[in-house]
């Protein structure tokens, strides 16, 4: 299911218990903004939690639709790339024009639950009454004050995200030192939980994930466990340690526990490892 657009701008609001639209793309850009509620948003083969606050961007084709937990209000700011090229005399030109298509189809803009801080949030919702106010007038994408309060969010949602990334780059001393860590405590799964990652290298919490992709191309989680996983098979290949010892060192309940993380890793079995003779380098 394709929806489109056919003004280059469209407002919407209101609230609802179930969201009325399946699973679906468009033809347009959506800035999603939730006034209140919760529930689950499902992006691209991606599930989001959401809650009042909440920012979410979409650009065409991108599939969507909204899993509600709790009554939610939307708010949906739907326009064309002929919004942003615009030519009128009282529009401001020049490099601000396009950035919010370019931030459209970023997908770390898009793949991620924008994080607003306060006291950006409380800006964010005054911009957002005031776009919403125009819902249901004649030719939107005529009127000056109303195109830059839209460019207004996007430079809010830029601003937010730089203050981030300075102090993710403030705090984190180096790379090496953050994978120093995670190798170090990798015996210790309560130490290498976000939260407690987060604690020891004063990043936020909820940014984490995002900081730590950007860096090293690879989810955080995809991280630990490739890691692990390749440290549990060197380990059963030695045939120094049971898998009970195995298990216990690295924080799994019992040897069951391990065979099925080596499974779901696509790894050999424990027996067929132990078969296998370790392959030793050509000498030099």
């Amino acid at each position: 299911m394709k929806r489109r657009l056919f003004e280059e701008l469209e407002i919407e609001t209101y609230s609802t218990d179930t969201y009325p639209l399946p699973i679906h793309s468009h033809t347009y850009y959506e800035l999603i903004y939730i006034y209140k509620g919760s529930g689950r948003h499902h992006f691209n083969k991606l599930v989001v939690p959401y809650a009042a606050g909440d920012v979410f961007l979409l650009s065409p084709d991108d599939e969507h639709y909204f899993e509600i937990v709790k009554t939610t209000r939307f708010c949906f700011i739907k326009f064309t790339d002929s919004f942003f090229h615009q030519d009128q005399d009282l529009f401001l030109h020049g490099s601000l024009d396009l950035f919010p298509i370019a931030l459209m189809k970023n997908a770390h803009w898009k793949e991620e639950k924008l994080r607003i801080p306060q006291p950006y949030r409380k800006t964010l919702k005054n911009l957002i009454d005031n776009i919403a106010e125009y819902q249901g007038l004649q030719e939107l994408s005529h009127s000056p004050l109303l195109y830059h309060q839209i460019l207004s969010v996007f430079g809010l949602l830029v601003e937010t995200n730089l203050q981030q990334e300075k102090t993710a780059n403030k705090d984190v001393i180096d790379k090496e030192q953050l994978i120093y860590y995670i190798h170090q405590h990798i015996y210790q799964p309560s130490a290498i939980r976000i939260k407690a990652i987060s604690e020891q290298f004063h990043i936020a919490e909820n940014y984490f994930g995002a900081y730590f992709k950007r860096n090293f191309e690879i989810s955080y989680k995809k991280y630990i466990d490739a890691y692990r996983s390749k440290l549990i098979e060197s380990r059963v290949r030695s045939g120094q340690m049971t898998l009970k010892q195995i298990a216990a060192e690295f924080g799994f309940s019992d040897e069951s526990h391990l065979c099925h993380y080596l499974k779901k890793w696509d790894k050999p079995s424990p027996s067929s490892l132990r078969k296998k003779p370790v392959a030793t380098e050509a000498p030099t």
